[in-house]
């Protein structure tokens, strides 16, 4: 089974940029599709972008299209985001979870959560 740590969350004004990791340990990391999301106090957990097992295919929120970039490294069972121009409304904990499949935004498609990091924009 594999387990995910997220981390690299942090403070940045309106404007800035942070880079999230999220690493995994176990077996198979690099079979997966691997997913972030978010959950700002208050709302659902949402979908933010995802990313194929062998980083061909990527999808994203069109709240974040444009500013954010998924990638991976298989070798290091790593997965980034990539977070530019942030906004205030991208203040929210951000998580990392993996799914068999590819192409869905639901939750109940991805598992392994991490812990979660959190991201706080400054306006």
């Amino acid at each position: 089974q594999v387990q995910l740590v997220e981390s690299g969350g942090g403070l940045v004004q309106a404007g800035g940029s942070l880079r999230l990791s999220c690493v995994g340990s176990g077996r198979a990391f690099n079979t997966y599709t691997m997913g972030w999301f978010r959950q700002a106090p208050g709302n659902e957990r949402e979908f933010v972008a995802a990313i194929n097992w062998n980083a061909i295919n990527t999808y994203y929120a069109d709240s974040v299209k444009g500013r954010f970039t998924i990638s991976r490294d298989n070798a290091k069972n790593t997965v980034y985001l990539q977070m530019n121009s942030l906004k205030a409304e991208d203040t929210a904990v951000y998580y990392c979870a993996l799914s068999f499949g590819f192409g869905s935004r639901r939750q109940e498609e991805f598992g392994s959560w991490g812990q979660g990091t959190q991201v706080t924009v400054s306006s």
